[in-house]
């Protein structure tokens, strides 16, 4: 269709008896409406007419993020900042992965010049700390721990605020940039990473905890953890996740954090996205724990 064929089309959503039909053919043309809907947003005073444009530019950002969430699951899930800016993506359509790029480069440049060839494992986790959590001051979102932002990654850069899982994500981001054998864990109410030395290293892996600025555990650290929960061991709680199992996460939070803020709708919508990512057949039974796991706010 010609611009002027589909101005012409949007006019005709004053029309109340043809608008579903109207309705209907501008979703099939997808989000390259989108301008012409903001255009004719600016241009009524109709509340009522606003509402209805509103309404049809979030379903075809909606329908869009839907598409690329499941070409990113297709590919493979690799790519772990693509995945989160995905996320982002939902309450935020014009946030720029180029701009997340940008910032984790930051960290990682900087983390890269304190580090020495002779350093050991808990040395360089000593200098990503120093990076993260002195100098930038990422810290916990204690106060406001289930607003929607703290699982919005370009948000958390921006406010150094967060929830344990994207304070994880920057942490691996920079970890793995730097070619480090760092990955995440799936810990029931607590994401964490794991730092697993080489082989030849002859060196014992151990975990990270950055919402508690980085502090360092042990196998029995976790394995009490776990006790304390009244859970059956599992080793889910103790290997690395999968970016894709990353992703699936922070959905689970962010839908969390939309029930707590009376936000149905968009709780639900979540779940839409989700099940993008764990709609699969034969879903191993030793994963059951792995799927329901989402960050909690600690006691205090």
């Amino acid at each position: 269709m010609t611009n002027k064929e589909i101005k012409a089309l949007i006019s005709l959503l004053d029309d109340a008896e043809v608008r579903p039909h109207v309705e209907g053919r501008i979703q099939e043309l997808g989000e390259s409406v989108i301008p012409f809907l903001e255009e004719a947003w600016e241009e009524t005073l109709d509340p009522d007419q606003q509402h209805r444009l509103e309404e049809l530019i979030h379903d075809l950002q909606f329908a869009g993020l839907q598409e690329r969430l499941r070409v990113w699951r297709d590919s493979g899930g690799e790519n772990l900042l693509e995945g989160m800016w995905l996320i982002n993506s939902y309450q935020y359509p014009d946030a720029d992965l180029q701009a997340l790029n940008r910032a984790v480069e930051q960290l990682r440049y900087e983390a890269w010049m304190l580090l020495l060839p002779q350093m050991g494992p808990v040395d360089i986790v000593r200098a990503l700390n120093h990076v993260l959590f002195k100098v930038h001051r990422f810290s916990a979102n204690t106060q406001n721990f289930h607003a929607p932002a703290n699982s919005m990654l370009h948000l958390v850069l921006e406010t150094r605020r967060g929830n344990p899982l994207t304070l994880c994500v920057i942490y691996l981001l920079v970890a793995q940039r730097l070619g480090l054998p760092v990955a995440g864990v799936n810990l029931p109410n607590l994401f964490i990473l794991t730092f697993r030395p080489e082989a030849e290293a002859d060196e014992d892996p151990f975990y990270i905890n950055c919402y508690n600025r980085g502090l360092i555990l042990t196998r029995t650290d976790i394995e009490h953890y776990v006790a304390q929960l009244n859970l059956p061991a599992n080793a889910i709680f103790f290997e690395p996740c999968s970016h894709l199992d990353i992703v699936r996460r922070a959905l689970r939070n962010l839908a969390v954090s939309f029930e707590k803020m009376q936000e149905p709708q968009k709780a639900a919508e979540i779940g839409v996205l989700l099940s993008i990512l764990t709609d699969e057949p034969g879903t191993p039974p030793a994963r059951a724990a792995e799927e329901e796991a989402s960050d909690e706010a600690p006691e205090e």
